[in-house]
């Protein structure tokens, strides 16, 4: 790539920015301050979760430097492991894509329930307008409609501006809860349930850090990539924290702590809280319709996105071919499109609430980020050759790996503790891809 094409400090902290900053900070506040016992444990989840996105953003960064190519992860995974592991992580990413859809799509109906029905929502009808969401926009996207570069412009400034709202109820102490919150004293409680409770919060704000895996795409795109890949995720990573930090305080002070850890059913989310003591019910109404647009796009641009990978993998023949087929008129991969919406609404079907959806989806992803940053250990083995040749290598290695990895599968066992239903589905899941790409491969032999 011509050094002018190349991507500039600047323009690789805005990528960094834009990749991980979502619709997360606007619920999981909530739910890593209910499994935080106090707030300096859920102030420590947001700090810990970033500096662990710092590590991984590194790490990423330098496996899609040390080999470079279209098709990412499942290259990535071929070249380092085998080609049935490529196949199974590839299989979970797209399943926890699926549900971190479905995820975004319950916090949208948690902020809009609450207009829709007065008298009070329940988690079965916040997860109808879910589905019903997904499905809509299902048929948008079957009738060839695409949502525009203008359009996810406007997403971003919505999503940008609620956070600039939020932030600025700090500035307004005449917002501030002043009840007096109910104090635990840690001297009181055993290690191990001050750790389960770290680590039940930063499952949340892991989920909220989540996209700075997407550096991998960008390491041979980088001007000067061993100066400014390190710099601008720093940058990057250091505005985010600041930002979600910023967000969590205002939650906490406005909301008060005990409120946030335990909010009224009934009411909107936490951000419309805020922007109710702000500005009023219009406020809260206002916010609230916002924020579910948000998640609308949000929800389209995941339903465009994904069968994309999928015809992907059906290309390069670890997906069935039916998985190519296409409505040329419309543009539209049908059989991609249709099962990874089926996907989505399945998830919402067997998982009505956020917490369930965000058990499930972290679980996956602590298998698919632990493989996929180890890929690190093998690669700068066999890429020995390109040492000193200009590309990327980051400081403190293997340290920012190890602590990427071992938070991670710490995370992933809060989870089986927490829950093993989880584990095991998501184990199970990850078993029977590796099961099905040997039978698969066993059956063209055979049809060969």
């Amino acid at each position: 790539m011509a050094a002018k094409n190349k991507l500039g400090l600047f323009s690789l902290t805005m990528i960094v920015i834009g990749l991980v900053i979502g619709m997360g900070i606007f619920r999981t506040s909530k739910d890593a301050a209910n499994a935080a016992l106090t707030p300096s444990i859920f102030f420590a989840a947001w700090i810990i979760g970033g500096l662990v996105a710092f590590c991984g953003a590194l790490t990423y960064a330098e496996i899609g430097s040390r080999y470079p190519v279209t098709g990412g992860y499942y290259k990535i995974f071929s070249y380092a492991y085998h080609p049935s592991v490529a196949f199974a992580i590839n299989c979970i990413i797209l399943i926890s894509n699926a549900a971190s859809l479905s995820g975004v799509a319950l916090i949208g109906s948690e902020y809009i329930a609450p207009l829709i029905f007065h008298s009070g929502t329940t988690d079965f009808i916040k997860a109808l307008i879910a589905m019903s969401a997904i499905i809509i926009f299902y048929g948008v996207n079957l009738m060839g409609l695409r949502m525009s570069s203008q359009t996810q412009n406007v997403l971003m400034l919505i999503k940008i501006a609620m956070l600039v709202v939020l932030i600025s109820s700090v500035f307004f102490p005449q917002l501030y809860n002043t009840t007096p919150q109910p104090a635990i004293d840690l001297r009181t409680i055993s290690f191990g349930t001050i750790l389960l409770s770290f680590g039940i919060a930063l499952k949340a704000t892991s989920f909220t850090y989540g996209g700075y895996q997407q550096t991998i795409n960008f390491g041979e795109e980088v001007e000067k990539p061993k100066k400014n890949i390190p710099r601008g995720i720093f940058i990057g990573i250091l505005v985010i924290v600041s930002l979600y930090l910023l967000a969590s305080y205002a939650y906490y002070k406005v909301i008060g702590f005990h409120d946030l850890k335990y909010p009224d059913p009934s009411s909107p989310g936490i951000a419309a809280i805020i922007a109710e003591k702000m500005f009023g019910p219009v406020g809260k109404y206002v916010s609230s319709v916002l924020l579910f647009i948000a998640v609308l796009a949000y929800v389209n641009v995941l339903l465009l996105s994904n069968p994309r990978v999928m015809y992907a993998m059906s290309e390069d023949g670890i997906l069935p071919k039916t998985f190519q087929k296409k409505d040329e008129k419309k543009d539209v991969l049908t059989i991609s499109l249709t099962v990874f919406a089926a996907v989505c609404v399945i998830v919402l079907f067997f998982a009505k609430k956020f917490n369930e959806i965000l058990s499930f989806t972290i679980f996956l992803d602590s298998i698919g980020m632990a493989t996929s940053a180890a890929t690190i250990f093998i690669l700068r083995k066999r890429t020995k050759h390109l040492d000193g040749s200009g590309i990327f290598s980051m400081k403190l290695y293997p340290l920012l790996p190890l602590i990427f990895i071992i938070t991670y599968l710490f995370v992933g066992t809060v989870i089986a503790i927490e829950d093993y239903k989880y584990a095991v589905i998501g184990i199970s899941v990850f078993t029977g891809f590796l099961l099905l790409y040997f039978l698969t491969k066993k059956f063209r032999k055979q049809k060969v």
